[in-house]
């Protein structure tokens, strides 16, 4: 530090600031919300702190400084939640001729409240659904109310007293369906048990707890920050109990199982290193990029995953940068083995 001028010695400050923070989030994913909720919501800010400490990171090589070691040290020993914001090593294999094509997709209940300056949102969907032939589609905030008639000729929905549905769309017969309700809570699972050649597997289709927060910056602005903070701390804990209850039902599932949904948190939490456990995340395996799949001002978020079982091959994953939603659609193509 002596070597460094004010200034410097002022960024050396922030930088320190900012690598703690990070370094302190790397435990965030075995810290239960329900214990330490206050901890939960910095998780959110992990993709921001780890752009933050590489921007200090160059900041101090371009200027020929010892103190890139600070953020430097601090990204070497968070590698995986570095790849977790951005996949290096994804690569899509050539599938056999045997394979399974699934897709995720939260459609901000079609847009009824005009949030996109778009009528024609509905059909928009409707018609990108339609033309990427899809074996097994799961939709979160569907509305049937408004939604156009697909091609699939089997479905299976939450039938929400709120006009906010979930939705299984497959090209394959169920043999059994059902619904986790989350007490207390306008969210919910669904599943459905889908004969797939000589196959079973069993499909959940999960909306985990929203906190209802608007990305928009000026209505960020116009919520006091203890609100915000009260309300995601509340969110999380919510969430962990609901990602508890869809883990005790998966438990006594005697099929290979795929959770696919909106987890509306980030791989840096809790809640998605409970739910994960068992499974592969396809946009580890087969993804690229960022895989942003929420359309946020401040930073790329993933909340929305594809777990797959690891009995089963993934060969294949895409985020579809198609603007009908404040979501992405994701999409994942597994070979059947």
């Amino acid at each position: 530090m002596k070597l460094l001028h004010f200034f410097d010695k002022l960024i050396f400050l922030i930088n320190a600031l900012v690598a703690t923070l990070l370094l302190l989030s790397y435990a965030l994913p075995f810290v239960p919300p329900k214990t330490f909720s206050f901890l939960a919501v910095l998780s959110l800010a992990v993709p921001f702190l780890i752009i933050i400490n590489l921007i200090f990171c160059l900041y101090w090589v371009l200027k020929l400084k010892k103190q890139f070691l600070l953020s430097g040290l601090v990204l070497v020993l968070g590698f995986g939640h570095l790849t977790a914001l951005y996949n290096f090593s994804g690569e899509n294999e050539q599938p056999s001729s045997d394979t399974l094509s699934l897709m995720s997709y939260n459609v901000r209940l079609l847009n009824l409240y005009d949030w996109i300056d778009d009528d024609a949102i509905p059909e928009k969907i409707h018609d990108f659904i339609e033309q990427a032939t899809i074996d097994i589609l799961s939709v979160q905030e569907y509305n049937s109310a408004i939604a156009k008639k697909t091609a699939y000729p089997y479905v299976f929905n939450s039938n929400s007293k709120t006009k906010s549905e979930l939705a299984i769309f497959s090209k394959f017969p169920f043999l059994n369906t059902g619904i986790i309700k989350f007490p207390n809570s306008a969210n919910s699972a669904i599943f459905a048990d889908i004969l797939v050649k000589n196959d079973t597997l069993r499909v959940y289709n999960i909306h985990l707890q929203s906190s209802g927060i608007n990305p928009n910056v000026k209505q960020l602005d116009s919520e006091t920050s203890d609100r915000l903070f009260k309300r995601i701390s509340k969110t999380f804990e919510a969430q962990q109990y609901q990602a508890e209850l869809v883990l005790k039902h998966m438990s006594k599932s005697p099929y290979k199982t795929i959770l696919n949904g909106d987890f509306n948190n980030t791989t840096h939490s809790y809640v998605y290193r409970l739910l994960r456990s068992n499974f592969d995340d396809a946009f580890d395996i087969a993804g690229k990029g960022f895989g942003r799949t929420y359309s946020f001002d401040f930073f790329p978020l993933r909340i929305d995953f594809i777990l797959v079982d690891k009995t089963l091959k993934i060969v294949d994953f895409q985020t579809h940068n198609v603007r009908y939603s404040d979501h992405f659609p994701i999409s994942t193509t597994l070979e059947l083995r």
